[in-house]
């Protein structure tokens, strides 16, 4: 069972991002303010999820949920300011986009920059651990899968419908055969890669 808040500060906000090891795609962050009461208990880390699941508690945390919103950073700008800054930015994007101000922000991961004199805590492991985390990012997840599966009707070849921009060998194969497209981001060293791995 998930722990429903970490601090005692009031209204307490978590934050996730999705794609950050992609080659391809933007990086998508969500926060999310559940009510005290809130209690879900399929409610997981998303990768822990199925698709099927995922999308079902999407619909869920946007119906019960106190606030929420979900924003993202496109690869022109992840390749200018790296993908840490980019992710850390996504999600101040996401929390700026919130209509209830938080009094505290619980974050996954090690790494975060101060948000508006916000105290905040990051929690390594978070989205296994409180419900908001993993609220975030089911909906950081599911938001950019759909952006990823739009994309790929512009660029079939990359197959990202399936791979969402992960460095699958079928996708850096695709990268071989027909090059970079303007989602893919230049900083990763796309064809280095191929390079070292093939």
């Amino acid at each position: 069972m998930l722990r429903k808040t970490f601090s005692s500060f009031g209204i307490e906000a978590g934050c996730d991002e999705a794609g950050r090891g992609c080659l391809a795609g933007p990086v998508f962050a969500a926060a999310v303010i559940l009510p005290i009461d809130f209690d879900n208990s399929l409610i997981n880390d998303s990768k822990k999820l199925s698709s099927i699941q995922r999308e079902t508690l999407r619909e869920i945390i946007e119906n019960n949920a106190t606030d929420w919103a979900v924003a993202k950073v496109d690869p022109l700008e992840i390749d200018k300011i790296n993908i840490l800054n980019a992710s850390i930015l996504a999600m101040h994007k996401a929390l700026n986009k919130l209509n209830v101000k938080p009094e505290f922000i619980i974050i996954d991961g090690n790494r975060f920059k101060p948000y508006n004199d916000i105290p905040y805590k990051c929690i390594i492991k978070g989205d296994a651990l409180y419900m908001s985390i993993a609220s975030a990012s089911i909906l950081a997840k599911t938001y950019r899968d759909d952006f990823m599966t739009k994309i790929y009707e512009e660029y079939p070849l990359y197959g990202w419908n399936k791979n969402k921009g992960y460095p699958t060998k079928a996708h850096r194969m695709a990268i071989i055969n027909n090059g970079l497209t303007p989602w893919h981001r230049r900083s990763f060293n796309c064809n280095l890669q191929l390079k070292i791995d093939f």
